[in-house]
């Protein structure tokens, strides 16, 4: 009887050591919430005209690392994207084309801070051939050319501004456009003579367009921040493409597109 007993309870004993040892088992074992889960799904993403080629390409290679995702681009003016998400609209990613503009979004609490991914410049846009005889920035200032300018509240034409400004040049635009892709379509038609815009959009045009280098571009050095928008319905696809964006491969199609480097 007595062996028994001290069988019974030595069992006890190693039965409840052994619970004991379960329960002091780690929380860290076990993995966060989200971690190892792949990017999926849809997002939006909100981006200056002026990076249409660059993320076009981006977002096609971006899905194709990523599969099982699809990214539905808008592109516009900075300025009216930046309003329609203040306004609500429905965006996972905002991809501006200068600093201020996107400060009027974190602003408004509605995206974390930002990161800067790339620089652009203006360059001289003229038609194929240069029918106009543009030489330089004084020709904006020429009431016998036909001038194309971006409106004053969007980034392209913010920067022309300052440049114009610098150089102690008052231009005589005939037509002020919504975006830099608005200005580059004019030259594109042969409706003005010369624009203003990024030098990537006249790379991006090819042979329709010529661009002319002017040393006062270097007064106003654009630079693109891009954020991950707080309220977005799929933020880990988003902040995969904003790291897409930022990583290496993201930056040699900016490169390979005439972007600077942030």
């Amino acid at each position: 009887m007595r062996a028994r007993l001290l069988r019974r309870l030595f069992a006890a004993l190693t039965a409840t050591v052994l619970l004991l040892g379960c329960g002091a088992q780690p929380k860290s074992s076990v993995p966060p919430a989200g971690a190892g889960q792949p990017a999926t799904g849809v997002i939006v993403v909100l981006a200056a005209a002026s990076l249409t080629e660059a993320f076009q390409r981006i977002g096609a290679a971006f899905q194709t690392s990523h599969p099982g995702t699809k990214i539905n681009f808008s592109f516009g003016s900075s300025a009216t994207l930046a309003a329609q998400i203040i306004q609500g609209a429905p965006a996972d990613v905002f991809a501006a084309a200068n600093e201020p503009t996107m400060k009027t979004v974190t602003d408004h609490g509605l995206a974390p801070a930002a990161q800067i991914f790339a620089t652009n410049t203006l360059q001289i846009a003229v038609p194929a051939g240069n029918p106009g005889g543009v030489s330089g920035l004084h020709d904006f200032a020429d009431a016998s050319k036909r001038i194309a300018l971006c409106a004053e509240q969007v980034p392209c034409g913010q920067a022309a501004q300052t440049i114009f400004e610098r150089a102690g040049i008052s231009p005589r635009p005939d037509t002020l456009e919504s975006d830099v892709k608005a200005a580059l379509q004019k030259v594109r038609l042969n409706e003005v003579d010369a624009a203003l815009v990024y030098r990537t959009d006249v790379i991006a045009a090819g042979a329709d367009v010529e661009g002319i280098d002017f040393d006062e571009s270097a007064t106003a050095v654009n630079r693109y921040p891009i954020c991950a928008v707080s309220d977005s319905a799929n933020p880990l696809t988003a902040r995969a493409f904003v790291d897409y964006v930022v990583g290496p491969d993201g930056q040699a199609v900016l490169s390979k597109a005439g972007f600077g480097s942030p």
